[in-house]
């Protein structure tokens, strides 16, 4: 066996120094992940097809580094700074790639400032992205990196275990907070409801599904999908406009049809 024939072999496996072939332990799983995620490729393929798709630091997701409570995970995202580089905001989309329901919500800003406050339930460590899609039909991706002690899908609320979630079901409470961020006022929101992931034995899903808040024109000032992963109780923060019509109210439903309906006092 000759060295050149040798060397051609070397070559033609990628087993050779310098031989600008790339070799099957250097290949990228994570599709260019900068969390190193292996979800992330089948996660991609799931929510965004082949739409053209960019990690971006325009687009913050902010959580603690260790969540001391699986089933209320703080988390805030951010995407003023993309909005501001004159893209347009059509769509914010937040998923998990280790939860057993990935989905979290989608979140349609409208006329508020793209920004949200929430928490949700995690199964175990994993990346949080947010997944914004601007008016050009491009999807720019913020993630961060939350460690849970895990469990938090797969174990039933306090209200489902003691029963008072019947009681309160879609009882709404909300409150303005002003000049929290310059040019905006914040709107936080409650909203009653055990919001099952249908994980729990006996417990099918039960969540609320659709969101709005709309003035008394008719006109939609924001919307929100929300999905099982949403924590119990839901606890939404936004960032609105200073000036808002009178008439405002939050109108939605849960996947079970019950209605939600509540004046929301500017």
């Amino acid at each position: 066996m000759t060295k050149t024939w040798q060397r051609r072999q070397l070559l033609a496996w990628g087993l050779l120094a310098g031989s600008g072939v790339a070799r099957s332990s250097e290949i990228d799983q994570t599709g260019g992940d900068p969390l190193g995620s292996m979800q992330w490729p089948g996660l991609r393929d799931e929510f965004l097809g082949n739409s053209p798709v960019a990690f971006s630091e325009a687009v913050s997701i902010q959580g603690p580094a260790f969540a001391d409570d699986a089933m209320n995970v703080p988390l805030l995202l951010d995407a003023r700074q993309l909005n501001d580089q004159g893209g347009g905001i059509e769509l914010i989309r937040v998923v998990v790639d280790r939860n057993p329901v990935r989905h979290v919500l989608d979140f349609e800003p409208l006329k508020a400032l793209p920004m949200l406050a929430f928490r949700i339930r995690m199964e175990q460590a994993s990346p949080v992205r947010a997944l914004v899609k601007t008016r050009d039909g491009r999807w720019h991706v913020g993630s961060t990196w939350v460690q849970a002690a895990g469990g938090g899908c797969t174990v039933p609320g306090a209200t489902r275990a003691d029963g008072s979630w019947s009681r309160t079901l879609n009882q709404v409470q909300t409150r303005f907070f002003s000049n929290v961020i310059e040019g905006s006022k914040r709107l936080r929101v409650r909203i009653m409801h055990p919001m099952d992931t249908g994980l729990v034995a006996g417990t099918p899903a039960f969540y609320i599904e659709n969101l709005q808040l709309v003035d008394g024109a008719g006109q939609v000032w924001w919307r929100l999908s929300p999905h099982e992963p949403l924590s119990e109780n839901p606890i939404l923060t936004f960032e609105l406009p200073t000036r808002l019509p009178p008439g405002l109210r939050l109108v939605g439903r849960d996947n079970n049809g019950n209605p939600i309906n509540a004046e929301v006092k500017a």
